[in-house]
């Protein structure tokens, strides 16, 4: 049987543990992913369906099953930028300007959208889940899983800690300090429910800075974010004196550039089908690189 979209396989490496052990202890699958696999007869054991507390030994494949899928968002033509896509993941570089998930004023074009009518497209008959979110303004790697398995399994990442995720930012100022971690919590703001801040009973959130670039009123940082706080980058960044330029929300519009200066570069994880380690990179988009020449003129 060969491993697709819907199809994942494990091989079993020592004996003893029934079929449910195994898949939790060892493979991390969660208890709700679990029930809804064998409520609908979705477990295999050596190709024939298998109850959950059957006993696995070392050499044995157990195999899930997942059912093909219908996505909500309508499919609309629009232009996405793959940089990555295998049986699991279907990876973007996000351009600026775009929101990547449907709401009340964007129902049809949104990269769900866009993403949609590619798997309508290419056969893909799943639903579109996003692992990480970018704002509207924000460009860069965005991660969407093509199955529940991956998806679940990446969300224990995230909950774990155990991804990496990197930007670049240009900010206003000269950063004195060539790196910094900043812990501080954010909450939303009572009376503008789209605005957060520093606050102390707020949710915690760590970014850690570093230096790439001192340009003339300008500074290129790297920025690594340990939480995933909404906005927190441009939180953190205004708090400390030194907003994102073109930050509308938390800086002031600028000339220079139509959007804040925020670019997801590197998204590093474990590829939950391969356990392999997996970096994946985006490019720094056209309006960031003119800016950047624009500063140091």
């Amino acid at each position: 049987m060969k491993e697709s979209e819907n199809v994942i396989i494990f091989d079993i490496k020592s004996s003893g543990l029934t079929i449910e052990e195994v898949l939790k202890q060892n493979y991390g699958i969660s208890g709700r992913l679990f029930r809804r696999l064998q409520k609908n007869q979705q477990i295999y054991l050596n190709s024939k369906m298998a109850k959950s507390n059957a006993t696995v030994k070392k050499g044995d494949k157990v195999t899930i099953h997942m059912e093909d899928e219908v996505e909500n968002s309508i499919p609309v033509d629009i232009p996405i930028d793959i940089i990555y896509e295998d049986l699991d993941f279907v990876i973007l570089n996000k351009q600026p300007n775009i929101v990547v998930h449907p709401t009340k004023s964007h129902q049809d074009d949104t990269i769900a959208n866009g993403v949609a009518y590619y798997f309508n497209k290419n056969n893909i008959n799943k639903k579109v889940r996003f692992i990480n979110r970018l704002d509207m303004g924000t460009s860069g790697v965005l991660v969407i899983a093509k199955n529940s398995f991956t998806h679940q399994q990446m969300s224990k990442q995230m909950e774990e800690g155990t991804i990496e995720k990197k930007y670049l930012a240009i900010v206003n100022g000269i950063v004195e300090k060539e790196e910094e971690i900043i812990n501080l919590p954010i909450g939303k703001e009572e009376n503008e429910p789209m605005i957060r801040s520093v606050m102390k009973n707020g949710q915690e959130a760590i970014t850690k800075y570093k230096v790439i670039e001192r340009l003339k009123e300008a500074t290129l940082l790297e920025v690594e974010i340990e939480t995933g706080r909404t906005h927190q980058i441009r939180v953190h960044m205004k708090h400390i004196g030194h907003p994102i330029i073109g930050d509308e929300l938390y800086n002031e519009s600028s000339e220079l550039i139509n959007r804040q200066a925020l670019h997801a570069f590197e998204f590093k994880f474990i590829h939950p089908r391969t356990g392999a380690e997996k970096e994946i990179n985006a490019s720094l988009p056209d309006d960031m690189e003119a800016l950047l020449l624009k500063l140091r003129a």
